[in-house]
């Protein structure tokens, strides 16, 4: 199969689709891989280890798609990307339909083959979006202390205290992988640590595996209302697989927060979780409503590319190798992971939640593919 990894060109997004190993693992079972010239060079890697990989360097991203069966990438492609896809083209990449309209219409008019990362699912674990979660969770976490920063706009409170001044109150808005990394994150930083999620057995494991600074607690609206008042940094880390984030936070709920906490909305790539976010970028990270400090950044984990790079490419190689060796089909008929991460093919909606979303005929993948 011919395969091509372009540029990402998303705002300040350093991640790129493959790595040198990456390209050594599908060259040596028979695959041409092409790269576009210096899609690397954001998470440090040079046009001269994918040659050594065995990858051809090509000069532009249009050469790049034009060139490829399977086009793997970062995040998902921009209007200006969008009349470069090519029908029957195998995407494979995060796509975050249900926030995005505009590319699910491109994505089904170019009759593309969209097998998006976030969707992937073995049992009830997210493989794909697993390592990018644990960046981000980590991260939010880091940001929310950054910004609390008076000279960033915050509330001037060091996270961690210090003897005699009690640490920041941070609240975190669900359990899972986003959560848990950047519970773990804020209690090293040694402030006191409020998980809220409605899901028992989680918050059971959660209160097993965390440190004694951190609290799992039950959600529910009451909850939601004690502890956003007394927090100093809220992170939003709500996901509902393939579907909008609910909006967990109100705009009703700023009045009631300290005048410069902040909020970091993780989920902002599903629309996020706060009803005021709206999606910001790296070079302009941050917006202020009625006093409140929002940090929606949609593309997080760009910012620490390198690790990001790889560790998603540990992540996609397998599943990858399999849509190259076998074709998309019989790869996702001989694995039902794969199939779940079947969102439009050849100008169907193949993914229940996206189909929901918007009102749209929803075709079966397992039925459609056959």
């Amino acid at each position: 199969m011919k395969i091509g990894c372009p540029k990402e060109i998303k705002n300040n997004e350093f991640r790129v689709g493959l790595t040198p190993n990456a390209v050594r693992a599908y060259v040596d079972v028979g695959h041409s891989v092409c790269v576009e010239k210096g899609a690397g060079l954001g998470s440090a890697i040079t046009d001269d280890e994918y040659k050594a990989a065995g990858a051809v360097i090509l000069n532009t991203a249009a050469e790049v798609w034009k060139s490829a069966e399977m086009l793997i990438k970062v995040k998902e492609p921009l209007e200006s990307e969008y009349g470069l896809m090519q029908e029957n083209q195998l995407v494979y990449t995060y796509f975050h339909f249900a926030a995005d309209r505009p590319l699910l219409d491109a994505c089904l008019k170019r009759k593309i083959i969209a097998l998006a990362y976030e969707t992937v699912q073995d049992g009830r674990a997210l493989p794909l979006l697993k390592p990018m979660s644990e960046v981000a969770g980590r991260m939010a976490a880091l940001m929310g202390a950054f910004y609390s920063a008076r000279t960033q706009g915050g509330r001037g409170l060091l996270p961690m205290g210090v003897t005699g001044v009690a640490p920041a109150n941070i609240l975190i808005l669900g359990g899972g992988s986003v959560g848990a990394n950047a519970a773990w994150t804020a209690a090293g930083l040694g402030a006191d640590v409020t998980i809220l999620d409605i899901n028992l057995q989680r918050l059971e494991y959660l209160d097993e595996i965390l440190p004694a600074n951190v609290k799992a607690v039950y959600n529910d609206e009451v909850a939601l209302e004690t502890y956003i008042k007394n927090a100093d940094i809220v992170i939003g880390a709500v996901l509902i697989p393939g579907a909008k984030a609910p909006k967990l936070v109100r705009r009703e709920h700023l009045k009631k927060m300290k005048k410069g906490a902040i909020l970091v909305d993780v989920a902002i790539d599903q629309g996020g979780c706060f009803e005021t976010s709206h999606p910001t970028s790296h070079a302009d990270p941050v917006f202020v409503v009625d006093d409140i400090l929002h940090y929606c950044v949609a593309n997080m984990p760009g910012a620490y590319a390198r690790t990001s790079t790889f560790a998603l490419n540990n992540a996609t190689i397998g599943y990858g190798l399999q849509l190259a060796n076998k074709g998309v089909e019989k790869a996702c008929l001989e694995n039902t992971a794969l199939l779940f991460g079947l969102n439009t093919y050849r100008g169907e909606v193949t993914y229940p939640s996206v189909a929901r979303t918007f009102g749209l005929p929803l075709k079966t993948a397992a039925d459609i593919i056959k």
